[in-house]
């Protein structure tokens, strides 16, 4: 918890992919969705050309959704049952590359998890979806906290909200903490976000100390800000990071908020909503705007300096921390339909 700028300074490797067919990264094959869902895929290449178009059809019918470029990123609308999803991508001189997915459309299942209003989100707003079913999830110990941990990981059909969440299993002694995280694109030049996901505590929560949800986006300039954000279960806060040195000379500081946020009375073995809304200026000062945890908005409203000189390369990325409480422990936690908001 207490250092995650520390926790991140771990190099960033980034690898150029070029699939012969397209990626999908969300639904996975087989999964068990609610329609609509959200279809991600990505097509650098089709048979050593370029891709210049991307679009999907189900089972037999027509091609819908044809956008220029190399992915595709759309909400899917399909009868309960179960169907085949075609994604299909275009070189720029004529290839055609193709991958089919199963998926299994199920009716909506309402009581299953709270209801969520949310913040305001423009139209024109790019999302990026099912971040928890991306294929690059990294995971490793946060040093700053002290205490050691690991983890494990991976997508699993049940419990789900949407139908793939990440399962986090964190093993911790002398209040380790586990960070799990991934970079999903990049973008410097956006300057307002919204964290949306969905979260299923276990019993083994108990064993909880704070929940930490963060992203880092590098700016044009080549520094990275960081909106570090989580429920603190010691002090029954919302907290926020800030930079209180400088850039270069930097000390990472968590915030208590006044918005409340007690872990130990988060309902157990149901699906909860956390959206978080933040802003920032062309010099990394963050605003941390709001704060939703099951459709009820908690006002923040506090405005800080949070950049810093790291030397990455452009990135978006986002975490999950698990610190554990106490002496020793381990505590499972899912995290499913994360959904970051740009503009």
């Amino acid at each position: 918890m207490k250092n995650c700028f520390y926790a991140l300074l771990i190099p960033l490797v980034f690898t150029a992919s070029a699939f012969a067919n397209p990626g999908v990264n969300s639904p996975i094959n087989g999964a068990t969705v609610e329609s609509p869902f959200t279809l991600s895929a990505s097509s650098p290449s089709c048979s050593s050309q370029p891709v210049s178009a991307m679009a999907y059809s189900i089972d037999n019918g027509a091609d819908a959704a044809t956008v220029k470029g190399e992915s595709i990123d759309v909400q899917v609308t399909a009868a309960t049952g179960t169907h085949t999803l075609h994604v299909k991508s275009w070189g720029n001189k004529g290839a055609g590359c193709d991958t089919d997915i199963k998926v299994n459309v199920k009716a909506s299942s309402g009581s299953s998890s709270y209801t969520s209003g949310g913040p305001y989100i423009p139209s024109g707003a790019i999302k990026v979806s099912s971040i928890q079913t991306m294929k690059n999830w990294r995971l490793g110990n946060d040093p700053g906290n002290g205490g050691w941990s690991t983890g494990k990981m991976w997508v699993v059909g049940s419990p789900s909200h949407g139908g793939s969440a990440r399962e986090t299993v964190t093993s911790y002694s002398n209040a380790g903490g586990e960070r799990y995280w991934d970079s999903f694109g990049e973008d410097m030049s956006s300057t307002n976000f919204v964290y949306d996901a969905w979260v299923y505590l276990p019993s083994s929560a108990t064993n909880l100390a704070n929940l930490e949800m963060d992203m880092n986006q590098v700016m044009s300039d080549g520094r990275t800000v960081i909106y570090g954000f989580e429920c603190d279960g010691y002090n029954n806060t919302w907290d926020y990071t800030a930079n209180k040195g400088t850039p270069t000379k930097p000390k990472d500081t968590w915030i208590r908020s006044k918005a409340p946020c007690k872990l130990s009375s988060w309902k157990r073995n149901t699906w909860h909503h956390v959206q978080v809304e933040y802003s920032r200026n062309d010099t990394g000062s963050v605003t941390y705007q709001a704060v939703w945890l099951d459709g009820a908005k908690q006002t923040i409203n506090a405005t800080v300096p949070s950049v810093f000189a790291l030397g990455w390369a452009p990135v978006l990325l986002t975490n999950l921390q698990v610190d554990g409480k106490g002496s020793k422990g381990t505590i499972t936690v899912y995290l499913d339909d994360v959904t970051i908001s740009r503009w």
